[in-house]
């Protein structure tokens, strides 16, 4: 039985770049995790498209913004980890519409709509992440969501096809889009409204201060953790449940916003994500409510044995 080349010998040729085994721990905000089988950077679109459209069936495609909202587990990612550089990062403003790149910051969109004249966008400057992994999980904070700005949005289906998606196409409910986990988000159309960029920046700064004050923004962290149940907050939960400060190896329950997971330094992604399974365990049992992780998890297991810290250790 003869084995099976490498799985970067088997895929098309491309303009940008492939690179086989690319760690990806120190491209996610956690900096921890395994590596992707293969690493890929398209160098335009029409580079995304042809290598979707050629690339042999059955090989996973997994896509990754900036890692802010993703824990990519200690074993790595098997398949084809797809990067969209500058060229999905264009932002543009014509009138009150707002035309971003998957792969433009948020903020960076929050800050060319200032710049426009266009109000209704200041919640991105909240949201950590890219455009492409707003639009997948319907992203939200501060009182509005892409639900409320997104008027449609451009993806690539597996095959490489562009399509063009309505609002109702992309059936946004709460941290979700309903389109095909399969395609590959391109770019969305927002809509605002008029205003000064001076009202603007205003609410930009109160968002950020808000922010700063109460979640750990400076550690290595993955957002929140559990989305919020119907008419609960997900913070209460995992505090009344004795969760605040709790540890698992390098991996803490934050003591500023207990809906976040903290990497210490030493964490593991196993240890993030015992940690994360010991909260829900503990709120569940003190609730009865079944918290649901808001971060994505992806990869592998590892070889990473956990150990709960006693109290004395913490």
């Amino acid at each position: 039985m003869t084995q099976q080349r490498p799985l970067i010998e088997r895929l098309p040729q491309v303009r940008g770049r492939l690179t086989a085994g690319a760690s990806l721990a120190n491209v996610t905000w956690f900096r921890v995790g395994g590596a992707a089988e293969v690493l890929f950077k398209p160098v335009d679109l029409m580079d995304l498209q042809g290598f979707l459209a050629r690339k042999p069936d059955g090989v996973p495609v997994t896509v990754l913004g900036v890692g802010s909202n993703l824990l990519v587990r200690d074993g790595g990612i098997p398949g084809v980890v797809i990067r969209l550089g500058r060229a999905f990062a264009e932002v543009r403003a014509t009138g009150t519409t707002v035309t971003a790149g998957a792969s433009a910051l948020d903020l960076n969109v929050a800050l060319a709509a200032r710049d426009a004249g266009i109000a209704g966008l200041e919640f991105l400057s909240g949201v950590p992440g890219l455009i492409g992994g707003a639009l997948r999980m319907n992203a939200g904070a501060y009182g509005s969501d892409m639900a409320a700005a997104v008027t449609a949005a451009t993806a690539l289906d597996p095959h490489g096809r562009l399509h063009k998606l309505s609002k109702d196409e992309l059936g946004f409910t709460y941290r979700h889009s309903a389109v095909d986990p399969d395609w590959i988000f391109i770019g969305a159309e927002l809509q605002g409204r008029a205003d000064s960029a001076q009202a603007i920046q205003a609410r930009i700064t109160e968002i950020q201060n808000a922010r700063a004050e109460s979640q750990p923004i400076r550690a290595r962290t993955g957002g929140s953790t559990f989305t919020n149940p119907p008419h609960r907050k997900a913070w209460e939960l995992i505090d009344a449940a004795g969760c605040r400060g709790l540890v698992i190896g390098g991996a803490q329950v934050s003591e500023k916003h207990c809906n976040f997971l903290i990497n210490t330094g030493t964490a593991t992604a196993a240890d993030l994500e015992g940690l994360g399974e010991e909260v829900r365990r503990r709120v569940k049992a003190q609730s009865g409510v079944d918290l649901q992780w808001e971060i994505k998890r992806v990869g592998v297991p590892g070889d990473s044995p956990l150990r709960v810290k006693t109290e004395s250790e913490a």
